[in-house]
């Protein structure tokens, strides 16, 4: 099995890859899905050392797989039956094994290759002993090394070979996987939670609708399943939030930051206003245009409220470093002072040298896709007003790959319109969890839909904390949210192996299951 990146590494990577600007500028910029994106890029995160994690994440105790996966599981023409090798890592140290039927923890992979996600998601390792639960993560197609066509080259070359690339193909893929891995692993009976973040949280509560055979339930972290078709005005979601947390960390800040766009405008209009911008912000690069200084700050401070997180919280400690600027400081001094902060003394700030990742590449197709997140800014935000224009993105998507985005798509096949009529009809065993300084969190289940489909949400939480892995500076909230997310699932299992036993006794379920179920709870 290839070496596994440390959790440190996994998150400065992460972070790079959700502040890469496209490749041409979108009507506007839908943030990445990740659950690991952010973290702070200087060595004085942690002003009091290191946090030390909980678990003990050994990257030996995964053993790496490939399962022969069809391209396309929805159509009966001849290339449909093509087939990709899809990985997927599986940690057997805590199973209780198929004999006594002990669960299966599933990560379901999201807009990134899997590995970043091992030593990251710590929740099915924390989780893992005390369930005796098998652990899995499998690979989202078109990412890391589950690549169609042979390779990344041929995979998105054009829009034919990007069309098997969607949410549907991807949850029918993971059915496929885990009804593969309990055939072989002769574990029929093992009930499967599945456990996903952000994107992956969506296509978690997904999976659990469309194939509640396969997955006895789903928790769904920082599902922002609702944030499609307008069922939360554009205006009143994402950017209003990140607002939100800044104004609420400090009322000058928010105002510094408001009033600081018209300034970069102001300044980039007069003759060499931009070489002025260059120097005043320390560019890597002179600047072409003011827009990259303006994309590089919006990034930074949604970023920011994205992963506002303990034991330091980003928002924090830009705002610190705006109020905190020295006196006399223009607006300008004061955002750089944000800045600095944020990201540390470095040589060269803004536009400094990345080369776009897999999952850039990647998340900007699937938004031209099915994933169409209308996303706005309202005028009160502390960004310049930017209405979401859904031709616009249409139109730019069709010159990026040829083909127009489906943007209710999303609704049509997984729901999302009247949700709690919906699914409190049929749906059960789903646990939607977010943090409410997750800006994402506007377009969550922020309220229970029924007895099994359950919000679990807190306060000062942020994008996914519930399901990274948990270290000793956690707060009091954070250690309880998990505990109640372990305790309903471990009702779902109650509820199951109960089921279970009742059930073997009209079928052929050896005696030695039945005796050994009783026995795990």
């Amino acid at each position: 099995m290839n070496p596994l990146i440390s959790l440190l590494q996994c998150l400065l990577i992460a972070i790079s890859l959700f502040i890469t600007p496209p490749v041409s500028a979108s009507p506007l910029n839908i943030p990445r899905l990740s659950p690991t994106g952010g973290t702070f890029e200087h060595g004085n995160y942690f002003a009091d050392g290191q946090p030390k994690a909980l678990s003990n994440f050994d990257p030996n105790d995964f053993e790496t797989f490939y399962y022969k996966q069809t391209l396309d599981h929805f159509n009966f023409r001849p290339d449909s039956f093509s087939t990709f090798q899809q990985r997927y890592l599986i940690n057997s140290k805590y199973w209780g094994g198929s004999n006594v039927s002990a669960p299966i923890l599933a990560y379901l992979g999201a807009e990134e290759a899997v590995d970043n996600s091992l030593s990251s998601i710590g929740f099915l390792s924390e989780n893992a002993n005390q369930l005796q639960a098998l652990q899995i993560f499998i690979e989202h197609r078109y990412y890391g090394k589950s690549i169609p066509f042979g390779s990344r080259e041929e995979a998105f070359q054009n829009a034919s070979t990007l069309g098997y690339f969607n949410s549907a193909q991807a949850i029918a893929d993971y059915a496929e996987i885990l009804i593969d891995v309990k055939k072989q692993l002769r574990a029929e009976h093992s009930p499967v939670i599945v456990i996903g973040g952000s994107y992956g949280g969506m296509l978690a509560s997904w999976f659990r609708l469309k194939y509640p055979h396969v997955a006895l339930g789903a928790l769904a972290s920082s599902a922002p399943i609702l944030y499609f078709d307008d069922i939360i005005p554009p205006e009143k979601g994402y950017y209003s939030i990140v607002t939100k947390d800044f104004r609420e960390v400090s009322e000058t800040c928010y105002q510094t930051i408001k009033k600081s766009w018209s300034v970069i405008d102001e300044i980039a209009s007069q003759p060499e206003g931009l070489s002025v911008l260059s120097r005043k912000f320390q560019t890597c690069r002179p600047l072409k245009k003011s827009s990259e200084l303006k994309n590089y700050l919006d990034n930074l401070y949604r970023n920011a409220a994205q992963y506002n997180s303990p034991p330091s919280y980003p928002v924090t400690v830009v705002c610190g470093g705006i109020d905190g600027a020295p006196h006399g400081n223009d607006t300008l001094g004061k955002i750089f002072a944000g800045i600095v902060a944020y990201g540390g003394n470095k040589s060269c700030y803004v536009n400094e040298p990345k080369n776009e990742s897999e999952s850039d590449v990647g998340w900007r197709w699937q938004t031209c896709s099915d994933m169409v997140i209308p996303i706005g800014i309202s005028n009160d935000s502390m960004f310049p007003a930017n209405q979401f224009d859904l031709n616009d993105h249409i139109e730019w998507c069709k010159e990026q790959y040829g083909v127009p985005p489906r943007p209710h798509w999303a609704t049509t096949y997984f729901g999302g319109h009247d949700i709690k009529l919906a699914l409190s009809r049929f749906a059960s065993n789903i646990i939607f969890s977010n943090g409410l300084r997750d800006p994402y969190s506007s377009g969550g289940v922020l309220d229970n839909i029924s007895d099994t489909v359950v919000a679990v949400h807190t306060k000062n939480g942020s994008h996914c904390l519930d399901i990274v892995g948990a270290n000793t500076t956690d707060p009091d909230w954070l250690v309880n949210q998990r505990k109640v997310e372990v305790k309903i699932i471990k009702g779902w299992l109650d509820k199951y192996y109960a089921e279970l036993r009742a059930y073997s006794n009209n079928k052929s379920i050896p005696l030695q299951t039945i005796k050994t179920v009783e026995g795990i709870h």
